[in-house]
């Protein structure tokens, strides 16, 4: 079980880059893994959000993941190298 306090560790580490623009690892399951990169817009007590743009379209679309998925590895936030 998923301690609140780790959950609330991760979140604040989350919380240092709200502007910043991030890379996105997401599992999928099956072997499927989803790379997408993007700005982390918010944080909120349980998911924290993520403006993407689309890779056909020049429009945008916000996705979000919570704070579990990163303390159990099916998605991984790294800044975007410069």
């Amino acid at each position: 079980m998923i301690a609140k306090e780790e959950i609330s560790l991760v979140r604040q580490q989350v919380d240092k880059y709200i502007g910043s623009k991030v890379l996105i690892k997401a599992n999928k399951g099956r072997k499927r893994v989803v790379i997408k990169e993007g700005v982390l817009q918010s944080t909120y007590p349980s998911i924290f959000i993520v403006k993407v743009q689309n890779e056909y379209q020049d429009t945008y679309r916000t996705v979000s993941y919570s704070y579990t998925d990163i303390i159990t590895n099916n998605v991984e936030l790294s800044l975007y190298p410069e």
